[in-house]
């Protein structure tokens, strides 16, 4: 009986990490004339996810390059709503981190994007 509950433990722990998950930032939204970013990502109900916030601030940068901006900041953590509710609860929630553009602005301006 005691090996049966250490085998379903084994099991257990197994599936739980089988279940991390690597996500990446994408752009849902933002404000030009705040100079703000809006970057989020889809959990689902098992998944633990691995999120690389480097990448999320690197792609934030860019998004404000092209309004002109020299860079960009996290407004601090993030954000959580449920966007598909399930019989077992939450079955997929969107994480979103908002970031503030740094720097003066230039209005029409675009990303140059040289290549080498």
């Amino acid at each position: 009986m005691k090996s049966l509950k250490w085998a379903t433990l084994a099991v257990a722990l197994v599936v739980v990490a089988g279940c991390a998950t690597a996500k990446t930032w994408q752009a849902t939204g933002g404000s030009r004339s705040d100079g703000t970013v809006r970057l989020s990502y889809e959990v689902g109900l098992l998944e633990v996810p691995t999120v690389d916030d480097a990448q999320g601030l690197t792609l934030a940068r860019q998004r404000c390059a092209t309004w002109g901006y020299s860079g960009a900041e996290a407004f601090g953590g993030t954000t959580s709503q449920c966007t598909y509710m399930g019989s077992s609860g939450c079955m997929t929630t969107l994480v979103t981190k908002e970031f503030q553009c740094t720097g003066t602005g230039t209005p029409g301006a675009t990303a140059s994007i040289f290549v080498r």
